[in-house]
């Protein structure tokens, strides 16, 4: 009877039972469909990662691809074919001497004719080859690129991958405004132009706040030179 299909354990068993060189028999269970009951022999595990149909089975003439659920283990004893019994021999008994015959009053009968036995052969229907997936080829790892703002600086950084094409390095608020002016999109814009709005009016209060002390400076110092 058909199973529930492979465990992980019965597919690595199938892995080293193929490795050293036995093709294990399954019996392909419901989830087959029309083949359930049927027996084949495992002849390749090809990589589950890549398609869930990665049990190759030997069916008939055919190697088909299916997954785990649609096989099982086969029993013991399964596939053999049961010991056909040999024929008695047949004795022929001696046929009794016939008794001389006037051939004129009585007409010959024809010897009846021995038909050979009919032997139906069987035709095996063939499987309906089921369609193989096609993997879709790997295509390169993807690419990001970081602009970054803290403690009143912008960097740039760059990853393919887990590969670092560039660390993060210092650009010019300038340049990160037109960085962001390319991705249009408002709302990070507008948050951009706010950071640099807060970074132009803290720069404004420094400088005035320097231009004062700078004239406080330069008084001390005429008053100095006055003193003289």
């Amino acid at each position: 009877m058909a199973g529930q299909g492979l465990s992980t354990d019965e597919v690595q068993g199938v892995r080293e039972a193929l490795a050293a060189g036995r093709k294990p028999k399954v019996v392909f269970t419901a989830a087959a469909g029309q083949m359930a009951g049927q027996l084949g022999q495992v002849v390749e595990l090809t990589d589950p990662a890549e398609s869930d149909d990665f049990v190759v089975v030997r069916f008939g003439r055919d190697e088909l691809p299916f997954s785990a659920a649609d096989v099982s283990i086969a029993p013991r004893g399964a596939g053999r074919k049961a010991p056909e019994p040999k024929p008695e021999p047949v004795v022929e008994e001696p046929a009794a001497p016939a008794e001389p015959e006037f051939v004129l009053d009585t007409p010959r009968v024809p010897a009846p004719r021995r038909e050979e036995p009919k032997v139906e052969q069987q035709v095996e229907a063939k499987p309906a080859r089921r369609p193989v997936k096609a993997t879709k080829p790997k295509g390169p790892a993807g690419l990001t690129v970081t602009l970054a703002y803290a403690e009143g600086e912008w960097t740039v950084a760059a990853q393919q991958g887990a590969k670092a094409l560039a660390k993060p390095y210092v650009v010019k608020p300038a340049e990160a405004l037109r960085m962001v002016a390319l991705v249009d999109v408002p709302g990070v814009q507008e948050a951009v132009e706010q950071i640099l709005a807060a970074e132009r009016a803290e720069a404004e209060q420094q400088a005035e706040k320097l231009r004062a002390e700078l004239a406080e400076i330069e008084a001390r110092l005429a008053e100095l030179r006055d003193a003289r």
